[in-house]
């Protein structure tokens, strides 16, 4: 079977991504002669080599773009690394209804590290972290199959944590905004029951609080949290060389940045 047959059959099945080992198995040719119809694919356009020994199929509809929705070959690449992962940030603040503004870059935690990748359109950024959530990662579904994303309230906050390399507290308030649609009580209790980051629930609760001013008993929980165990002053936005001043409000939060949403 030729690669281009593989590719057809497996765009039959709504697949878009296949693996060296998949054409080993599938293709009875020399190593060489696939290498070289892999290359004559990828100069068409037609693949992409996404990592090594790893290949996205680009059909007519996404060929102008050069790229491929991340929800339609996740499943199946961090399968292939054997890494858990989840979509986050502004990748999945997107499929929870938050995309006032759209972001060309896809956003992934991992359990393992990886480079970024930067291929034709492409264009995926990787935060790894150390404590995998036990709950608050979510299944849905595309054409391809499942695919797994940060519900609302661990959208949230993992937003607030990496702020700093997200365009700031700023930049995030709006999304917060619209994401408050989805976020529900069960959502923000489990996120409890295993979140390590007490500083982050801090400003998370601040937020809702007195600059989204929601109702009580979505962040009451967090305050309960908060005040069964110690919690000390905190900055709205980290500066390395910068501590927490004078604190006005039940959170410990010292606001050092003028809040100006961008919605």
């Amino acid at each position: 079977m030729d690669i281009s047959d593989y590719i057809k059959q497996l765009q039959s099945v709504e697949e878009y991504s296949f693996s060296w080992d998949e054409l080993v198995t599938v293709c009875h040719k020399t190593a060489t002669a696939l290498k070289r119809e892999l290359s004559r694919l990828v100069a068409k356009k037609e693949i992409v080599n996404l990592r090594k020994g790893f290949y996205l199929i680009i059909p007519p509809r996404y060929s102008k773009q050069e790229q491929l929705p991340i929800q339609l070959f996740a499943d199946k690449l961090f399968n292939y690394l054997d890494s858990r992962y989840y979509l986050s940030f502004y990748s999945a603040a997107k499929f929870h209804g938050a995309e006032y503004q759209q972001v060309q870059r896809e956003y992934v935690v991992t359990d393992k590290q990886f480079p970024n990748i930067k291929k034709s359109s492409l264009d995926i950024h990787f935060f790894t972290i150390s404590k995998w959530p036990t709950k608050n990662i979510l299944e849905k579904k595309s054409d391809a199959g499942i695919f797994k994303i940060s519900s609302p309230a661990l959208t949230s906050v993992d937003l607030i944590h990496h702020q700093t390399k997200l365009g700031g507290v700023n930049r995030i308030l709006a999304i917060l905004e619209e994401l408050l649609e989805e976020i529900t009580v069960k959502d923000i209790e489990d996120l409890l029951s295993w979140y390590p980051h007490k500083s982050t629930l801090q400003r998370f609760g601040f937020l809702l609080e007195e600059v989204l001013q929601v109702d009580t008993n979505l962040y009451i929980a967090i305050m309960e949290y908060l005040k069964a165990s110690k919690y000390y002053p905190v900055l709205l936005s980290p500066k390395s060389k910068e501590k927490p001043g004078a604190i006005r409000n039940n959170w410990k939060v010292d606001v050092n940045i003028k809040l100006e949403s961008d919605l």
